[in-house]
């Protein structure tokens, strides 16, 4: 069951509004309350405003308990701007555009949440991926990404016929300076 609340011209242009919108998107009821309440932002208010309609909605209309709902789609478009102008210098008139948003905002039960959760397909291999698995001997099912060493324990084969030097171990411990080293209690020969 989805219930729907809208606000329309909001006197905030909508790349704020949207900061909002983010920033509750997926929350339950109560925490999106809460972190409007507490928010320090001129949209949060009337946001909390529209939540609580949509919460009088949900309740009243539908008879639905508010703790299982939870705000599944929640975004911002622009409405009207209101075209205004500033004064300035040799007559002139610079234009100041006034925005405003509309605010559409659904809620949901959690329910329908987690099938949708549990619906996920898992990610297929695909069909000439898994033919050259097949010819490695690794599982079709293998993750992106992942490789397996090729049998034997053999070693890749290097292009120069050279093989590199062996690296020198790292002395770490003898970079580091200071309050480092100090809060390491790490003794240093020199």
């Amino acid at each position: 069951m989805q219930v729907i609340a809208s606000l329309k011209n909001l006197r905030i242009a909508p790349r704020k509004v949207r900061l909002i919108a983010g920033l509750i998107r997926g929350l339950d009821v109560a925490k999106a309350k809460t972190q409007l309440h507490f928010l320090v932002k001129k949209t949060a208010e009337p946001m909390e405003k529209l939540l609580d309609s949509a919460l009088a909605n949900a309740k009243h209309n539908f008879k639905l308990n508010p703790a299982d709902l939870y705000i599944s789609e929640i975004y911002v478009n622009e409405g009207a701007v209101l075209k205004r102008g500033r004064s300035r210098a040799r007559g002139r008139v610079f234009p100041i555009r006034k925005k405003t948003s509309h605010i559409h905002l659904t809620l949901s039960q959690k329910k329908d949440k987690q099938q949708r959760a549990s619906g996920k397909k898992e990610r297929s291999v695909s069909r000439k991926a898994a033919e050259a698995m097949k010819e490695l001997g690794a599982p079709a099912t293998a993750a992106k990404g992942q490789t397996n060493p090729p049998a034997g324990g053999a070693k890749p084969i290097r292009s120069s016929g050279k093989e590199a030097p062996a690296r020198k171990p790292s002395g770490g411990a003898k970079r580091l300076t200071g309050l480092a080293r100090r809060a390491f209690n790490i003794k240093t020969d020199k």
